[in-house]
């Protein structure tokens, strides 16, 4: 009876209750995420990379210009699955266990998935791409022996939290031409010949959405997660797509910057009032660099791979097109993390990433080597914080952060049967927790207290329905805590500490000083330890760990 009454609801919800939000039926869902890529690669948000598809959703959606990740992959990915923080959700930090509930690095059980919540709903669900919410283990000496030798549990594996389909990698970053851990459902398979991987991410995605079109033996919506670790290192793209970006980066980084700076500008992205951030100083000037052959190679990978992930999502829109349902689709774009600014070098833990070798059993080059060009899959290279400023144009620091540049995503919000007043771009806040909220709202979903005999948290996030009503809400304050790095937003006030020696509280006001360049903790005392008191509240409360404290 309790089932029939939550179905009965939920058919009241959507026909009756909310005509002027969205259609009567139902809609599809995208979540479509790239990794590691910056805030202002895109062209819709001024970058000079080629995105034509994601400039289509830009333009005929809505542009969220102050929408915020966590920091880095793993601990996004558990958010954006499950509208929690990521402590909340059990991965804090990254996949390791670090003997603390909010730190084991495993989806824990006393959260549900979107995939969960919308399945127990009557949706069809599917995934294709990067998981990287269970434990770390070292597959490159496990994976490609027998199944049952593979020394993890799959208990929180894409199938078993919610999805009737998975195509994709377990864990996180490898090689585009031969991925470790790259699984169909729960058994491991092999790259074949001319595999890459974006492209694989795109045309599984694809198949799944025509294939649920063409289905005749129901009309159930769906859910699609799309995760493509594309552009996150190693920088691997294909000959035609580098060859597009020939010479374009020769200028090199300064000149870049400024010019993305001015777009951004001249779109509207960021008010002229503000400046752009200085470039880290730890990187030189393009004039003081040597080998600047090489450095504008690595930048003209990274903007082939961000090229055909866009290339792919057209042939994703295309089959929602060929099958007639790109209008009632909510589709949302957005992005894990900043830039990321790491360097790749020989002494990086090899079962963590790193193949021993490439298929045909030759060696690697691992490691930002510049007597060779980036991109075949021999290398295996990253294109440093050097570029990655760029990328995170026109904010401080990168991917592991929580200033700007490691937080700040783009997000893309496409729906045309169910977005009033499209093509418009909003400054209203949000964050990575909002997401679930949102499709369980548009969904007519009932998010469950208890879920396969656990009680379950209460979703932290904010539906973002009133921003596609075109109206306005106030945002609850955010919190962050990322490898001691931590951070609050509440209202115009944004507090953040970099988990460095001698670094201490800054404090920003984020209406007039985005960029985070000039630190009033010492002009503004009194709202800086208002600030720092309501954080250690929410860190208590999410479960956050001082790894500084003995």
């Amino acid at each position: 009876m309790k089932q029939i009454a939550s179905i009965l609801l939920t058919c009241l919800f959507n026909v009756w209750l909310l005509p002027e939000v969205w259609a009567q039926k139902r809609p599809n869902i995208l979540l479509i995420m790239a990794d590691d890529m910056g805030y202002s690669d895109m062209g819709s948000f001024g970058g000079e990379i080629s995105t034509p598809n994601l400039d289509r959703l830009a333009e005929g959606g809505i542009k969220f210009t102050q929408f915020y990740n966590a920091a880095r992959c793993c601990p996004t990915r558990a958010s954006l699955l499950t509208g929690l923080y990521p402590h909340q959700a059990g991965i804090g930090g990254m996949t390791n266990d670090r003997g603390v509930a909010s730190y084991r690095g495993d989806l824990n059980k006393q959260c549900v998935t979107v995939a969960e919540t919308l399945k127990e709903s009557g949706y069809r669900t599917f995934m294709s791409g990067k998981w990287h919410v269970t434990k770390h283990v070292d597959f490159w000496r496990t994976w490609l022996t027998e199944d049952q030798k593979i020394r993890t549990s799959k208990d929180n594996w894409p199938v078993q939290r919610g999805f009737e389909e998975f195509f994709g990698t377990i864990h996180g970053a490898g090689s585009y031409y031969n991925p470790a851990t790259l699984t169909r459902n729960n058994t491991p398979i092999t790259a074949g010949e001319n595999f890459y991987y974006t492209d694989a991410i795109s045309e599984h995605a694809s198949e799944f959405i025509r294939n649920l079109g063409d289905a005749e033996e129901d009309d159930k919506p769906f859910f699609g997660y799309i995760a493509y670790t594309a552009p996150h290192w190693p920088l691997h793209a294909l000959p035609e797509d580098i060859k597009k970006y020939k010479g374009r980066y020769d200028q090199g980084w300064d000149k870049v910057r400024e010019e993305r700076m001015a777009r951004m500008t001249a779109m509207g992205l960021i008010p002229p009032e503000w400046k752009l951030s200085d470039r880290d100083p730890d990187n030189l000037s393009w004039e003081a660099t040597e080998d600047k052959e090489w450095w504008a190679a690595c930048m003209e990978v990274y903007a082939a791979m961000v090229d055909r992930m866009d290339q792919g999502i057209g042939k994703i829109i295309q089959s929602l097109e060929a099958t007639g349902q790109l209008d009632n689709t909510l589709i949302f774009f957005l992005q894990d993390n900043g830039g990321c600014h790491e360097v790749l070098t020989d002494n990086w833990p090899r079962s963590l990433h790193f193949p021993a070798f490439q298929r045909d059993g030759s060696p690697l080059l691992r490691g930002n080597d510049v007597s060779q060009m980036p991109g075949p899959e021999s290398t295996y290279m990253s294109y440093a914080s050097e570029w990655a400023n760029v990328s995170n144009t026109p904010f401080r620091l990168y991917k592991h952060y929580i200033h700007e540049g490691g937080i700040a995503t783009p997000l893309i919000a496409y729906w045309p049967e169910g977005i009033q007043q499209a093509s418009r771009t909003t400054d209203q806040l949000g964050h990575i927790i909002d997401i679930m909220p949102t499709i369980v709202e548009v969904a007519g979903a009932s998010y469950p207290e208890e879920y396969k005999g656990e009680k379950i948290q209460a979703m932290e996030g904010q539906s973002l329905v009133p921003v596609f009503r075109n109206q306005r809400f106030d945002h609850q304050a955010i919190g962050w805590e990322h490898e001691g790095n931590r951070g609050f937003r509440d209202g115009k006030w944004k507090l953040v500490e970099r988990r460095n020696p001698g670094i201490a509280w800054e404090l920003y006001d984020m209406e007039n000083d985005r960029t985070e360049q000039n630190n009033l903790v010492e002009a503004y005392p009194e709202v800086a330890q208002s600030m720092i008191q309501k954080y250690q509240t929410w860190a208590d409360r999410v479960g956050v760990v001082d790894w500084r404290k003995p």
